[in-house]
């Protein structure tokens, strides 16, 4: 695949998947698309040699492979989640001649980026149906119903110099003047755009705000790449894609968690059951799962902090990856990041045999480092891990910034990583 019908497609799929929800199920058409056959976990499995399932669980976390008699599998995590404003329970709030929102912050998101953008409304909703079934949508409002717009520069003379923001009162979205405001009655209407007329009860909801700008390439020649959750939709895309480029007889496994943002640990995270779950299911003999653990690769895809040219002193100048400039190699001493000279060197082998080039990151070590689904795996697994990204500005932002070559490269290097 050339890298303008990639990045288009990556524009596309941003634009579809404003939450975890979402970008699975548009992953998992991709999947059923490219002739994946679903599983499903409460059932039985009746695998067939040569062919490619995929399995979800809570429609947030997703696991895709090829069935090939053959133990050395390359594994290629990501997580489906980013930083947002998750709604409460109960979240109308009616005050001041307005409506808006309670909300709670989901993850380490940069809250002054969530001022003054125009936000819409997405997620799941759980309900009881005409048949007294307990179903879920998903539904996604695709417009913009709210806002949090900012204090003049006039009430806060210091804003420019100190400001804090606090997550309980100050970045409520406001949604309308209407006193009469109902919320159920405006849940009803985002069901009935799903197409869901028999709702008898409401009975929960997840729902989130995003920005409705769209993905958008940016620079004079086009060199960015401007959206939300770019962290970490694009290693969803690129391992997505990496997996349905493959020959369905090489060994390869793709696996998107949620819950990432807020540590993984949860019944769809990287700490939960999922993916040894399915592995087991898939190597059911203890020797045969043992082997294949020791005989595979994990690479644990997640975005990386360029060099903000703004702010260099904040990185490491030996290890400071450009935005371009290739897949960042990340490691960190005290296993925040999995990596180890072992992976680092098979990635490279194959990555330079493609004439692709890659750039090392390490923290400052005067600086907490963070961490990823990689040593998360890396432990409850015992598999050979690996993490790299591609290089970021702006991570956690409202809308962050990336290279429109780098994913591009690492989808390169992830196919060929297979076909070794």
């Amino acid at each position: 695949m050339n890298k303008q019908d990639f990045n288009e497609g990556f524009l596309g799929f941003l634009d579809a998947s404003p939450t975890p929800f979402h970008a699975v199920q548009n992953m998992a058409g991709m999947f059923d698309n490219a002739g994946f056959k679903r599983l499903f976990e409460e059932q039985k499995w009746a695998l067939e040699q040569g062919k490619k399932y995929f399995v979800v669980r809570n429609d947030s976390s997703i696991i895709a492979f090829t069935y090939p008699k053959n133990k050395n599998f390359l594994m290629v995590g990501a997580h489906t989640d980013s930083p947002n404003l998750k709604l409460k329970p109960n979240p109308l709030i009616k005050e001041h001649g307005v409506v808006k929102f309670g909300v709670e912050s989901y993850g380490g998101l940069l809250l002054n980026s969530w001022f003054d953008r125009d936000l819409s409304l997405a997620g799941r909703i759980s309900y009881l149906d005409a048949n007294n079934l307990i179903k879920d949508a998903l539904v996604d409002a695709k417009k913009s119903i709210a806002i949090i717009p900012s204090l003049a520069i006039h009430l806060d003379r210091e804003a420019n110099e100190k400001r804090s923001i606090n997550a309980q009162t100050d970045i409520c979205p406001i949604a309308t003047t209407d006193s009469e405001f109902a919320w159920e009655v405006f849940l009803r209407e985002l069901l009935a755009q799903s197409g869901v007329a028999d709702a008898q009860e409401i009975y929960a909801h997840e729902l989130s705000f995003y920005d409705t700008q769209k993905a958008s390439f940016v620079g004079l020649k086009e060199e960015f790449i401007a959206s939300a959750r770019i962290d970490n939709l694009l290693s969803c895309y690129v391992g997505m894609l990496a997996l349905c480029s493959v020959d369905e007889a090489k060994p390869m496994l793709f696996v998107a968690n949620d819950h990432e943002e807020i540590g993984s640990q949860s019944a769809v995270g990287a700490e939960g059951s999922f993916l040894h779950s399915v592995l087991k299911r898939v190597f059911r003999e203890h020797e045969e799962f043992e082997q294949m653990i020791r005989a595979s690769l994990f690479v644990s895809a997640d975005n990386a902090h360029a060099i903000h040219p703004n702010f260099p002193i904040k990185h490491d100048a030996a290890h400071a990856p450009r935005i371009n400039g290739g897949t960042v190699i990340k490691v960190n001493a005290n296993q925040r990041y999995a990596s180890n000279a072992k992976t680092i060197a098979r990635f490279c082998n194959v990555a330079a045999s493609l004439g692709e080039v890659t750039q090392n990151f390490v923290m400052r070590s005067d600086m907490a480092c963070g961490s990823t689904i990689g040593p998360i795996t890396a432990a409850k697994l015992g598999i050979d891990t690996l993490d790299v990204g591609a290089p970021t500005y702006a991570m956690h932002s409202i809308r962050e910034l990336c290279g429109s070559d780098d994913a591009h490269s690492l989808y390169k290097i992830l196919v060929g990583l297979c076909e070794r």
